[in-house]
């Protein structure tokens, strides 16, 4: 019997310290690897390893290694490729990573599998075995995603992953929007596709859980479809959390089904406050003069929610991350993110940045995030972007600024609101010191 290891890397801390980024125990249980174990063909002896909770023991001796990727996640996966090479163990390589960078990931391995794997995972595996792996091999994008085996999550040491786990699942691929500035929607050819509703249960079913993440790029994105899921959700009693966009907290019956199958915290991209910077990103579909009503929504309902924003668009002026602050506490709102606009690989924004000369250390965009400007911003230096939205983690989830935006710890959604706040206060405290770092560097 073949043995093959999948491995899932982790990150370096930052881009001036290579301690590969390590946690004790997290609530997220991963995908991926439970699911290409799933996809694996009888005859192969499978070993997983998410190695921000493992280590990688490089002494073992499979006969195939595999390891899944985001750009985050690539410059470690290719020091991991190595070790293995080193020894003569073929490595192959794939997932959105290798999709917007095939021709450096092939560099680093002996094969890379560009798209879906469902097309392409047994093959390559096959030609493995037979040592007559390809350079490469190209999935076509799957026009149906339904009848997808169960994930193998008995695969995975779930007691690492704490008393609450949250599994995550997948109801849709692709995303329906065109943001500008975004590369979801192009990730595996493009196209929005859902699952069918009865392949979701039977995928939540599997899990013998109650807390389930949908990581899909919008939940929502077919609204019909998403009806007739959060319906069937119902019965299951469940907690569950997703990504969508926010015109959705204006549909009552949207979110009155939200909430009776057991919603309980959504993430959605709000990106700015500024009517033209949203203009300009192609979100226009995001309301400014109804953020109000949007989030009234969902406190009426006790759902909790998370916000994300992007800055370094042409359109901001000096006082835009003040002026979000401000709103942000006047909301009272629970979580947010605050992102530097990058020039995502494939994307209109992308080719308008590199055809204006405006791109900024090229080779790091997508595997440092949050740390580098990647631009140059027309109305702030790439500095000033960097320590605004540094400070504004600092200031956001400052003691303070706490006590006075969330309620007491008293109910689910509360509770898991100040988990985040206390994680986010670390994470903001911790790279306070390394971006000092990255900026004497520049």
């Amino acid at each position: 019997m073949n043995k093959i290891l999948i491995i899932q890397p982790s990150h370096y801390v930052s881009k001036n310290d290579r301690t590969v980024f390590k946690s004790r125990m997290r609530a997220l249980v991963p995908l991926t690897l439970p699911y290409l174990a799933a996809l694996t063909p009888k005859g192969w002896e499978v070993t997983l390893v998410d190695e921000q909770l493992q280590d990688i023991d490089f002494n073992t001796k499979p006969d195939l290694v595999a390891i899944t990727s985001w750009t985050v996640h690539s410059i470690r996966g290719y020091d991991v490729a190595r070790k293995f090479r080193d020894q003569g163990i073929p490595v192959i390589m794939g997932g959105p990573h290798v999709w917007f960078h095939p021709e450096e990931a092939s560099k680093h391995c002996d094969a890379i599998g560009i798209g879906e794997g469902e097309p392409i995972w047994a093959k390559m595996l096959e030609d493995a075995a037979a040592g007559q792996l390809q350079k490469v091999y190209q999935a076509p994008q799957m026009k149906s995603i339904a009848d997808l085996p169960l994930p193998r999550w008995d695969m995975l040491d779930l007691r690492k992953y704490g008393p609450f786990k949250t599994f995550s699942l997948m109801s849709s691929r692709g995303c329906p929007m065109q943001c500008e500035f975004c590369s979801e929607r192009l990730y595996l050819g493009g196209g929005f596709r859902v699952r069918p509703v009865e392949d979701v249960i039977a995928d939540i079913k599997h899990t013998g859980s109650k807390n389930v993440f949908f990581g899909d790029s919008d939940f929502g994105g077919k609204r019909a479809h998403a009806m007739k899921l959060m319906e069937a959700m119902i019965p299951l009693k469940l907690r569950w959390s997703a990504l969508w966009t926010s015109f959705l907290c204006y549909d009552d019956e949207y979110m009155d089904l939200a909430q009776r199958s057991g919603l309980l915290h959504v993430n959605m991209g709000l990106e700015s406050i500024d009517r033209d910077t949203l203009k300009g990103m192609n979100k226009n579909f995001n309301k400014v003069d109804r953020y109000s009503e949007m989030l009234g929504n969902l406190r009426r309902r006790g759902i909790s929610y998370s916000l994300n924003f992007i800055f370094g668009w042409d359109t901001e002026q000096q006082g835009v991350f003040e002026h979000t602050l401000e709103f942000l506490h006047k909301e009272k709102v629970p979580v947010a993110y605050f992102n530097i606009l990058c020039p995502e690989k494939g994307t209109m924004f992308f080719e308008k940045m590199k055809a204006d000369d405006r791109i900024l250390r090229l080779e790091d965009i997508g595997r440092f995030p949050g740390e580098f400007c990647h631009i140059k911003p027309k109305n702030f230096s790439a500095e000033e972007i960097e320590k605004n939205v540094q400070d504004m983690y600092l200031k956001f989830y400052s003691w303070k600024s706490m006590l006075k935006r969330l309620p007491p710890p008293v109910t689910q959604s509360n509770i898991a609101s100040w988990v985040v706040n206390i994680s986010q206060r670390k994470l903001a405290q911790r790279s306070q010191g390394e971006n000092n770092n990255n900026f004497d560097a520049f």
